[in-house]
């Protein structure tokens, strides 16, 4: 497919899209569209900054026009699902953009905001509703809302809802919605517990792939940096200084971590704002404000917060911390060379985070081209630390998995109260910080 029209949509939709400068289709709204349009559930594989708000949201329009109906009171002809704040107001400023001469109506409710105008605006009904699931979910069972007139549902950053626990919530407003709807269901990756999911969900899917699950943005030009964790925030403040920086995206592990950087920055003379879910709806929506428009071109954020921040002229992706999952480093990465053009994406690995640096490597099949800035006396520690070589030469006899030979139990002296080798466990003290940052989204 070439360009918009080949598509069969609608004539108004097509002035839409010539309205935003838009002619060809990428190629999951080019795969993905006319499969919609037959009616087809859909399964669709699609990192951030494929296209893939308008590869569902265009035959949605188109359906719901084609079919008119009066929207009903209290529920909605179609639902669609965001895992974040940020992003269903963006799915929402879309389809509000792209349905401009359809004549449909819609609204998008999440928290942090009041929850009046909202109930309003279910109250009337509309066609479009565009929700994060635990505030749709309060206002359900606070008798403000219905679902059993859905006709479309269509989920979006699936694994993401995964990870913040939201599962439990979306079973429950699936169970209220008919089985004759159609599905859209899209995921930046898809583990085993997301197979599973979607095949609950979905009834006979066409299924659409246009990125491997651990493909990086191949314009992006990655670099890491090996340094100790107390003097990573004066070397972020000393490269922030390059003028070859336009834009820049910070990534911290947590909401206070995020904070002190931001702190630190500012304290640096660098203009740069925090966003995570301890900050108020105005203060995000103020801070990406002056992120998008330059007078605050520093943003720091939380995996969480990230999501929906959809911002072209991005220069430079920091991970001040590596993400507890490799899928996340991913994502970051893809925040730059958007568009057709280039980035760079630095990662700084302090040494309690090297499990996490090679779980990264292994997903994107790669080394990533490091330099070292640690102190002297973290490189000597980790040397004393490495593995020592095996026994070679006359004598030498087969060696287990847990370097001994083969055959032997348990070495002498390895009892009660022996300590494992260095770097043989895997950090796991900080997987709980996501918990804390859930209710920044579907709240």
């Amino acid at each position: 497919m070439t360009d918009f029209n080949a598509l069969g949509l609608a004539e108004p939709l097509l002035r839409a899209l010539a309205d935003e400068g838009y002619t060809t289709p990428t190629p999951i709204q080019a795969q993905a569209i006319p499969l919609v349009l037959q009616g087809r559930d859909l399964l669709g594989i699609a990192q951030t900054g494929t296209g893939k708000t308008a590869a569902f949201a265009l035959p949605l329009l188109h359906h719901l026009a084609a079919r008119r109906a009066q929207a009903p009171r209290g529920g909605c002809r179609a639902l669609i699902l965001s895992p974040t704040r940020e992003l269903a107001s963006q799915i929402h400023d879309s389809i509000r953009a792209y349905g401009r001469h359809i004549g449909l109506t819609s609204t998008v409710i999440f928290g942090g905001v009041g929850a009046r105008p909202q109930i309003q605006a279910l109250a009337r009904g509309v066609d479009i509703l565009v929700a994060t699931p635990g505030r749709l979910l309060d206002h359900i069972q606070a008798g403000a809302a219905r679902l059993q007139t859905v006709e479309v549902l269509v989920l979006d950053e699936a694994d993401q809802m995964l990870d913040r626990g939201f599962w439990p919530a979306i079973r429950k407003l699936t169970g209220m919605m008919s089985k004759n709807r159609q599905t859209l269901f899209f995921s930046a990756t898809m583990p085993t517990e997301i197979a599973k999911i979607a095949n609950e969900l979905l009834q006979d899917p066409a299924k659409v792939s246009v990125t491997p699950v651990a493909s990086t943005a191949e314009r992006v030009e990655q670099r890491l940096i090996h340094i100790d964790a107390s003097r990573k925030r004066v070397l972020l403040a000393e490269m922030l200084r390059d003028p070859a920086i336009g834009r820049a995206l910070v990534f911290a592990r947590t909401k206070h971590g995020a904070d002190r950087v931001a702190k630190h920055l500012v304290a640096e003379g660098i203009n740069a704002h925090a966003i995570h879910g301890d900050r108020s709806q105005g203060q995000r929506e103020r801070a990406l404000a002056e992120f998008r428009n330059g007078r605050a071109p520093i943003l720091v954020a939380t995996d969480i917060a990230s999501r929906g921040i959809d911002v072209d002229g991005v220069t430079h992706v920091f991970q001040f911390d590596l993400p507890d999952t490799p899928e996340a480093y991913v994502h970051r990465i893809g925040r730059t060379a958007r568009a057709g053009a280039s980035g760079e994406a630095v990662a700084f690995c302090a040494p309690d985070e090297l499990a996490k640096l090679k779980a990264v490597e292994k997903l994107i099949a790669m080394r990533i081209p490091a330099e070292d800035r640690r102190s002297e006396a973290a490189r000597a520690e980790a040397a004393a630390g490495a593995p020592k070589p095996a026994p070679r030469g006359r004598g030498a006899r087969p060696q287990g998995a847990a370097g001994r030979p083969q055959g032997q139990g348990r070495p002498q002296g390895a009892g009660r109260g022996s300590m494992p080798p260095r770097g043989g466990m895997p950090e796991r003290k900080d997987r709980g910080w996501r918990n804390a940052d859930f209710r920044d989204s579907g709240r």
